[in-house]
């Protein structure tokens, strides 16, 4: 019998998928199957317009543990026997529906990828974008989403370290919320999430099972977003408290004899959990829907397999352990079920009672077709990237202090306070450098070490070019992990786009990949984990291509770790680094002075390396006291950032500022970092610096209580300070 329309767009098949089902199974799929075809078939699941295109990504190093899709999440040898497992993964549609929930859940869900792996979870950061917070909506979803993400992760006794927010039209009707967690773990003590042996037992361990979250991978997380209504229920509801319990329960249980694998149960529920698993054991599941504990009456073997209600994990215990695994559990207050067990037959057997619900081979339902396009830079690029910038008026020497004090109470660069203070950002006493920094700074327990974590992006760059873009946003990440004295590590990532079935969106995707791929292997930095959310649309209009990267950087002494803040009167302030263009393409100043979003971006990764290489053997020696990415706002935004961090003026009387004083001050060209090092140390570092062949510029001195610059700016700190914190609490 042929399926409606309306149907396959509930669970975001096309009519050719249905046909290759079909074809494939050599019978039309019941219910029950349909419905974990849509959810393993779904973008969110199946990445089938990405799947070929990540495996450009480099995920190989020395130190990489596990790999990209080889488990819940990536993991990288930090020496000492432990390793730190990490992922950032996407809550976009949850957090625009129910803005609370949707980020709440988005944390949980990622913590659980963490510790289901045996880690203890240490840090939480997020990458946030929304609508200007003129709009009241967007306002709400501002609140929202950062109260959830601290009512969710403060409950949960995890510091929320760092994270950024950005700001821009597009993201109006979809905000994205993407979380990022990090923990600790032996290495002889990792847990991976395979449903192997046949016999083994399938233990269903947490909260009880109810409608939430249905379609939640399919049709909320694989389609774009047209309106609200109708969807709230695929938005899951979560409870920290329980989770926490979760938490200490499997660490636990990690510990113990007996557990074959642990998998959380988040997007598609019971049928990702085991199905996933199974693949990945090289077996077979046969489950009985009856036996799942359910908080609401009458759900069917349909909704008990594609709900996503939170706060569930998925335990494959061997048979004789059974008992003590239940009294771990009973222990902590936890209700636990056994639902089935490992076959091995490779076949996928949902029952209800004696009755078969569901009987589809494994390796059929994670075998999403995979989908590429050829398709051309578009033409409206092009013109969108010519910027004619002697069509664009200079700054007066008079204005300068006044577009300083305006960039610096912009949103995008103003003071995120008003978001990190309501995180617990110290709980666990490991935190080490605050939020607010390039990077920040964990210790690692019972070590010397510390690691440095950051997320970076920055769609407007994507949106003018998106393979430039993404580079720089990898280039990014690795400053600011260099700007701490740590060495980058490992990258996982996000990409946020819209929909891929769009000729223009498939290239943005494409570049954006193929950006990052090439500034990995440029920078010897492996993708350890990552996640693809698409359909990023609402009406026809698409969110900025927004890649952002999450990466955690390693350093042997934590107590010698670098700060973005002025130390000491005296200090000399140079410019590492350079570049050719003048950096206004795409950047903040275009935008807030001259309304433009227009230009192309230049990246010389070359340059890239060797600033960050020279940045670090500085830190490590002992040279440089500060250390800040020159980024959004370009030079004097870095300055009068050190400037407020440190408490300490700046006043440069001798540097010599040529060319448009537009570009100079507040173009964003990469590959700069603002050091400050004591005056005797001053000759070492140029030595240092023309040893790499790098340009440094003397700038000027820390001091005073203004920041002046000679002719152009002259600034009292406190006026600086007051537009900086203002910037965002004054929208809110």
């Amino acid at each position: 019998m042929p399926v409606s329309k309306e149907v396959l767009d509930e669970i975001a098949l096309s009519q050719a998928e249905y046909e290759l089902i079909v074809q494939r199974l050599g019978r039309e799929p019941n219910e029950v199957e349909l419905g974990m075809f849509g959810a393993l078939w779904s973008e969110h699941c199946g990445y089938k317009h990405t799947k070929a295109l990540l495996k450009l990504l480099p995920s190989r190093g020395k130190a990489v543990v596990v790999k990209p899709g080889e488990e819940n999440a990536g993991v990288v040898d930090i020496g000492d026997g432990l390793v730190a497992v990490m992922k950032i993964e996407s809550h976009n549609h949850p957090s625009a529906i129910e803005p609370y929930q949707g980020a709440a859940t988005g944390v949980g869900g990622i913590v659980r990828d963490i510790f289901t792996m045996g880690a203890r979870p240490i840090a939480l950061l997020n990458s946030l974008r929304f609508g200007p917070l003129e709009e009241a909506r967007n306002r709400y979803l501002f609140n929202g989403v950062v109260a959830g993400i601290a009512g969710y992760g403060n409950c949960l006794g995890i510091a929320d370290v760092g994270g950024e927010v950005f700001f821009a039209p597009c993201y109006t009707a979809n905000p994205l919320v993407n979380a990022l967690c990090l923990g600790i773990a032996e290495r002889q003590k990792l847990v991976m999430a395979k449903a192997k042996g046949e016999g083994n037992l399938l233990m269903l361990v947490g909260a009880d099972t109810g409608r939430d979250g249905l379609h939640g991978a399919s049709g909320l997380a694989s389609r774009t977003f047209e309106a609200e209504s109708g969807l709230r229920a695929a938005v899951q509801v979560g409870n920290p408290f329980l989770e926490k319990l979760l938490i200490e329960a499997c660490l636990e249980l990690a510990e113990a004899d007996g557990v074959v694998g642990m998998q959380d149960l988040g997007a598609a529920g019971l049928t990702s959990a085991c199905i996933e698993s199974a693949a990945r054991g090289g077996g077979g599941v046969e489950i009985d829907v009856l036996k799942v504990p359910r908080r609401e009456q009458g759900m069917t073997a349909y909704e008990v397999m594609l709900s996503e209600s939170q706060e569930r994990m998925l335990v494959i215990v061997k048979p004789r352990y059974k008992d003590k695994v239940k009294e771990l559990f009973d222990r902590w207050k936890l209700d636990s079920t056994i639902i089935g067990q490992v076959t091995g037959d490779g076949i996928a057997r949902i029952k209800e009672g004696e009755k078969v619900m569901a009987q589809v081979p494994v390796s059929l339902l994670v075998s999403a077709p995979v989908y590429r396009r050829r398709v051309s830079k578009p033409v409206w690029l092009r013109k969108l990237q010519h910027l004619d910038i002697a069509t664009i008026p200079d700054l007066t020497p008079e204005s300068c202090g006044a577009i300083l004090l305006r960039l610096l109470s912009s949103p995008n660069i103003a003071s995120k306070e008003w978001v990190y203070r309501q995180y617990d950002h110290q709980v666990g006493n490991n935190t080490v450098v605050l939020p607010g920094s390039d990077a920040a700074v964990l210790r690692i327990p019972s070590t010397r070490k510390g690691i440095a974590l950051t997320t970076d992006g920055n769609g407007r760059y994507c949106y003018l070019n998106p393979y430039l873009g993404a580079a720089m946003a990898v280039a990014e990440a690795a400053r600011n992990i260099v700007c701490t004295g740590a060495r980058p590590l490992a990258i996982t990532d996000c990409l946020n786009l819209g929909n891929p079935e769009k000729d223009d969106i498939y290239y943005q995707i494409k570049e954006c990949i193929r950006g990052l791929s090439r500034a990995c292997r440029s920078l010897g930095i492996p993708v350890i984990s990552g996640n693809v959310s698409l359909y990023n649309e609402t009406k026809g209009e698409a969110v900025y291509p927004t890649p952002v990267v999450g990466m955690v950087g390693l350093m042997k002494d934590v107590n010698r770790h670098c700060t973005i803040s002025f130390k000491d009167d005296g200090d000399m302030v140079f410019l590492l680094g350079g570049g050719n263009g003048d950096g206004l393409g795409g950047s903040e100043y275009l935008e807030v002075v001259h309304g433009m979003i227009a230009g192309d971006l230049y990246l010389d990764l070359d340059l890239e390396k060797r600033v960050q290489r020279c940045c670090l053997e500085a830190i490590s020696a002992g040279v440089i006291k500060s250390a800040h990415d020159c980024s959004e706002g370009g030079l004097m935004v870095a300055i009068a950032e050190s400037c407020l961090a440190g408490k300490r003026g700046f006043i440069s009387d001798d540097w010599q500022v040529a060319g448009r004083l537009d570009a100079t001050l507040f173009g964003e060209l990469p590959s700069r970092i603002i050091v400050s090092v004591a005056p005797v140390l001053a000759q070492m570092l140029i030595a240092m610096a023309v040893k790499r062949r790098l340009p440094v510029v003397k700038l000027g001195v820390v001091g005073g209580e203004r920041l002046t610059v000679k002719g152009l700016i002259d600034l009292p700190i406190k006026e600086a300070e007051d537009a900086w914190r203002g910037g965002l609490g004054k929208r809110m």
